[in-house]
């Protein structure tokens, strides 16, 4: 019980030691790179998981990547939420047809507003043209 203690102490030491210098998110006060072992008088050749040539390092304990980074890559939600929207409303639009017949009826009010537009465009090109030539001659 007096060696637990004294590795309980030891370690409270290291991780206060790493806190004080390193105050990041990557940095991880409860894992130092300087371990202790438990118990020495243990022989790491007894076990077959245990690689002999790490004996001294901290295992790593970090999480492998999840299936789901690994199948989609980086995940971008952002995106991910603009293409399920714009996917949204183009269902509703091939599937409803109110909705088609008010969408057609914008689109043929436009093309007539532009057409007359370009009507009245041209009779103020037409009326420019006349004025010229009026000068000309006068």
């Amino acid at each position: 019980m007096n060696q637990q203690s004294n590795i309980n102490s030891e370690m409270e030491s290291i991780r206060q030691n790493n806190m004080q210098g390193q105050r990041g998110f990557d940095k991880n006060p409860y894992i130092s790179n300087s371990a202790i072992v438990a118990n020495e008088s243990i022989s790491t050749t007894a076990n077959p998981y245990y690689n002999n040539t790490n004996a001294n390092q901290v295992p790593n304990t970090a999480q492998p990547k999840s299936t789901t980074d690994s199948l989609l890559g980086s995940f971008d939600t952002e995106n991910f939420i603009k293409g399920a929207l714009i996917g949204a409303v183009g269902a509703y639009l091939l599937t409803n047809e109110t909705a088609q017949k008010a969408i057609f009826k914008g689109v043929a009010k436009t093309t007539s507003m532009f057409q007359a537009g370009m009507e009245e465009m041209k009779e103020r090109y037409e009326d420019a043209q006349a004025e010229l030539e009026a000068e000309q001659e006068a």
